[in-house]
């Protein structure tokens, strides 16, 4: 693998990772492009090829993983998970809770609870919903 090639990857991490810290407060294509130092329509092509979706659905997808440990291990009300999240909207987050996840967040909660004590690594495995589109391997020269 190039020198070039490494750069960039690890240019993509630190704006991945930058939405892993920041995933409850606003972020957009510009600001994680700066992250990266790139352009944001490369960022976005190069996001997208290396990580198999693009930026704003990676955002969306970490916001549901916390939402969904929220349901799960809090009795704070949807709404209140909604915006601690980082969603400006219920809708949206309905709309998108329900997207990945394949069930409505009170439903997800309903069978949430209850659930068996298992070590967390397996409980995340299981949780963690899917992304829309395949994974693909981080980009090589």
């Amino acid at each position: 693998m190039s020198a070039a090639v490494e750069d960039a990857n690890r240019r993509l991490l630190r704006a991945r990772d930058a939405m892993d810290r920041a995933y409850d407060r606003p972020l957009d294509v510009r600001a994680l492009a700066r992250v990266a130092l790139m352009s944001e329509s490369h960022f976005s092509r190069s996001f997208r090829e290396a990580f198999g979706e693009p930026p704003h659905r990676y955002l969306q997808r970490r916001r549901v993983e916390r939402a969904m440990a929220l349901l799960r291990e809090t009795d704070r009300s949807v709404t209140e998970i909604c915006f601690d999240v980082g969603f400006s909207s219920l809708g949206t987050f309905s709309r998108t809770f329900r997207e990945i996840v394949g069930e409505s967040p009170t439903e997800y909660r309903r069978h949430a609870v209850g659930l068996p004590a298992v070590p967390a690594c397996f409980a995340m495995r299981s949780m963690r919903p899917s992304s829309f589109g395949e994974a693909r391997a981080p980009v090589s020269a």
